[in-house]
């Protein structure tokens, strides 16, 4: 078993609870590059350093991180920011909604975190456009088992594909993923620009938001995923989300049907939190009930 090789404690300032707080980062059970167990919440990611597995552990309001592989050092200068330690939290106020504020008390640990890897964020989020979840994550565990690598560290991890690797991809390689040649593409162009992607985790909010969606294939909606959870942006909206706006009006209003622009009305009074919002509702809220079928699953990888 390897040795780890440094390890680093942040103390927080209020409960962090790892499973929701790093939740948007795990694509699915079968993403073979994050585990979330009893023992801890395990990453592997690939940093400006060299790839990088991490064990997060919580007690308290204290996080304890180890790490193995060249990019370790990197890895736990940027936990802080991960586990949300820069989250305004505090600054929060659910006001009189009752069901907003409810879920605010019951999940206290619920933190916006910043992992500031933007590629491998844009990825899986241009993988889910368009497509059931489920489709979308396997689409995901395919590819990343495929092309990713063995991470560092005690545990059977695969670091995520290097960028350069998914930009020489050609896009019909990509259909043994379950991925067509829209997406593919989409994925090959901003993986080629894939340095000019992260150096986004630096810049003004709005303007990583302008670089993010002057790409092409990369709207609105893949823009605020992205940030959520790479930028640690507590305000994102995915606009033109799929069952998103019908989760937002039920939790927020009882109502089970809505649009983009009813969902940004009653959100509105959270403006500056309505990410944090989202997120609260999406973990923590009821579903609303269902009028038609669902989305079918698809599989183009045998066609």
């Amino acid at each position: 078993m390897d040795r780890a090789d440094q390890q680093r404690t942040v103390e927080l300032a209020g409960p962090v609870d790892l499973r929701l707080t790093l939740g948007p980062l795990r694509r699915g059970r079968t993403d073979p590059s994050m585990r979330i167990g009893p023992d801890g919440v395990w990453r592997a990611s690939r940093t400006p350093a060299g790839p990088a597995t991490t064990l997060l552990t919580v007690r308290g309001t204290t996080v304890t991180g180890r790490a193995w592989g060249p990019g370790a050092e990197w890895a736990l200068d940027a936990l802080p920011a991960l586990v949300g330690a820069a989250d305004p939290f505090d600054r929060f106020d659910p006001g009189d909604n009752p069901v907003v504020a409810d879920l605010h008390r019951r999940l206290p640990g619920l933190r916006i975190g910043r992992s500031a890897a933007v590629v491998e964020a844009l990825v899986p989020s241009i993988l889910e456009q368009k497509v059931v979840g489920l489709e979308a994550r396997r689409s995901y565990a395919r590819l990343v088992r495929a092309l990713g690598e063995p991470a560092p560290g005690p545990v059977p991890l695969l670091v995520p594909p290097v960028p350069a690797v998914l930009a020489a991809t050609p896009a019909w390689a990509f259909h043994r993923f379950g991925v067509e040649r829209k997406r593919a593409d989409a994925i090959r162009v901003a993986c080629s620009y894939s340095h000019r992607l992260e150096e986004i985790s630096g810049m003004a909010m709005a303007d990583a938001y302008g670089r993010l969606t002057a790409l092409p294939g990369v709207g609105p909606w893949t823009a605020a995923e992205v940030a959520l959870v790479a930028l640690g942006d507590c305000d994102a909206v995915s606009v033109g989300d799929y069952h998103l706006p019908d989760q937002v009006a039920w939790a927020r209003a009882g109502e089970a049907r809505a649009d983009d622009v009813r969902m940004f009305e009653l959100l509105e009074p959270f403006r500056g939190h309505r990410g944090r919002v989202i997120r609260l509702i999406s973990s923590g809220a009821p579903r609303p009930p269902r009028f038609g079928p669902r989305m079918p699953l698809r599989s183009i990888s045998g066609f």
